[in-house]
């Protein structure tokens, strides 16, 4: 492979992996957009996702590599594991909300954030504990099909990612510009105590906003696992860390901001890495969010607004 299609296949790469980033960065901004809330809980909705994925498949009766399915087989077994992983951390999200965060949202300051980190180490533990701390294979079931792009390989997989992402990714966009739930997040988004007042269901809509970032990043988690072939319960802080960057630097907040972001960070991921060192990545992508939280702090898509508290 020449230096142009091991660039090109870093690029495919970089576009997987972004693909994933958005969608869990997209819980971030949703939920700041609304309650000025960085939650970091988010970190360990998207690792329990990917076991909850990781179940689902198992469930079907799929353990390992070598158990290829096609058709409509492959579509319901994927069908029914991004249902499971994407309900579970939506459930999950609005529970984290209803128990934890509710009682203390008309408290000043950084309590609701702290209690999010004390959360996130609450559901780190308990996979710890129930799950046990090796790493577990992820079942691949698809088969491998694979199509050359100018020297590149693109596979099924990839395809299969990038679809399903876009097609999320539509889908909400959708839903808040078109739908009048999505119209009552953004009226929330802009001002809370005007939409109150206009008679929107504030605590309705911030479950909303919480239930569809945790199912994101429950998708995004089962894609890990598919892309990976592998999942732990070390995973939150890697990806989700990447994911927030991905939030900072698109603009936290804006949902646009949050899609253009990810697939950034993920393209400097994987091209950093070629271009670079593997080992520099880490280095780069975080030496990104300190430059934006100093230089750009509404990102490329935000917008400076006065705070809600």
């Amino acid at each position: 492979m020449d230096d142009t299609a091991l660039l090109l296949q870093q690029v495919i790469n970089g576009l997987s992996l972004g693909a994933m980033y958005a969608l869990l960065a997209i819980g971030f901004t949703m939920v700041y957009g609304i309650l000025e809330l960085i939650n970091f809980a988010h970190f360990n909705v998207f690792m329990i996702g990917s076991f909850l994925g990781l179940w689902a498949l198992q469930a079907l009766g799929l353990s390992g590599q070598s158990q290829v399915l096609t058709g409509l087989e492959l579509f319901g077994a994927l069908a029914f594991a991004f249902a499971v992983a994407m309900l579970g951390c939506g459930v999950l999200g609005v529970a984290i909300e209803r128990i934890a965060l509710r009682p203390l949202r008309g408290i000043p300051g950084t309590t609701g954030m702290i209690t999010t980190i004390g959360v996130s180490y609450i559901l780190f533990n308990i996979i710890l504990l129930s799950a046990g701390a090796d790493a577990k294979n992820y079942p691949n079931p698809m088969p491998r099909l694979r199509w050359d792009v100018a020297g590149a390989v693109v596979d099924l997989r990839e395809v299969l990612i990038w679809a399903i992402a876009l097609g999320l990714m539509a889908g909400l966009q959708l839903f808040v510009s078109r739908t009048r739930l999505g119209k009552a997040m953004r009226a929330t988004a802009q001002d809370g105590e005007a939409a109150r007042m206009m008679g929107i269901d504030v605590d309705r809509v911030i479950v909303t906003a919480f239930f569809l970032g945790s199912a994101l990043a429950g998708a995004a988690a089962l894609i890990f696992g598919l892309y990976y072939n592998y999942t732990s319960f070390l995973i939150g802080y890697s990806a989700g860390l990447r994911a927030f960057t991905a939030a900072v630097l698109g603009g936290i907040g804006s949902v646009t901001g949050a899609m253009v972001g990810g697939l950034i960070i993920g393209l400097i991921e994987t091209l950093g890495g070629q271009l670079i060192a593997v080992r520099w990545t880490d280095v780069i992508i975080f030496s990104i969010l300190v430059l934006v939280l100093v230089f750009a702090p509404t990102g490329l898509f935000g917008r400076a607004a006065p705070s809600k508290s």
